[in-house]
């Protein structure tokens, strides 16, 4: 699978019922979980004092990606996302294909 770095700022559509609210985003926890299960979400992250996500995410290519993992996301509609493929650096110290 490749890697992708993907950053997400989610907006709630003003007038939205706080009710749809809390569910989306109790239902986005549990579809979080099963990503991470499943190997598409590697790690998250929020900026301190911000409303926005920085994630690692793996999918078999970009349109993978954005159909059958991120498109899974309850909270999707109301997302705005930058997507960036990731590839090995030769001077990462976590590079696991044995080449240098």
């Amino acid at each position: 699978m490749r890697e992708f770095l993907v950053e997400i700022t989610t907006t709630v559509p003003e007038g939205t019922d706080q009710e749809e609210v809390d569910r989306r985003r109790a239902a986005e926890a549990v579809r979080a979980g099963e990503l991470a299960a499943a190997g598409h979400l590697v790690r998250l992250w929020r900026p301190v004092g911000e409303l926005r996500s920085i994630g690692v995410w793996r999918a078999g290519d970009e349109a993978e990606l954005h159909e059958k993992v991120l498109g899974t996301l309850p909270l999707r509609p109301w997302m705005t996302l930058t997507v960036t493929p990731l590839e090995s650096h030769p001077n990462d110290p976590g590079r696991v294909d044995g080449t240098r």
